[in-house]
């Protein structure tokens, strides 16, 4: 990451190696907090562009900290989701392959 501006109530940083994915999480994730002003992200080229996010906040700062755990603590709970059957209970093992057999009949001859 690299720092592009960083004043009182303003950051901008360039996220290196990251995609619309991360980014718009983030953006998403920024603008659910009421010190957020504005939040968004740009990537001016599609292919070698590095995505540039951009906070004006009470504490730009401090705000994408709050983001980036609200993130990642909604990850950790989607991921316990998947790990989980119905019940909320941990799988523990992987399921078992059951083999499927065919009855094979024959016709007789009359």
């Amino acid at each position: 990451m690299k720092i592009i501006t960083d004043k009182k109530n303003e950051l901008e940083i360039e996220i290196t190696g990251e995609t619309h994915s991360l980014c718009n999480a983030l953006r998403k994730t920024l603008m659910e907090d009421k010190d957020v002003e504005a939040a968004a992200y740009v990537i001016e080229h599609p292919i070698i562009g590095e995505p540039k996010l951009y906070i004006k906040a009470k504490n730009p700062r401090k705000s994408l900290k709050i983001a980036a755990e609200t993130l990642k603590s909604r990850c950790d709970e989607f991921k316990e989701f998947i790990e989980s059957d119905a019940d909320g209970k941990s799988k523990g093992k992987k399921a078992k392959k059951t083999k499927k057999t065919t009855k094979k009949t024959t016709k007789k001859k009359k």
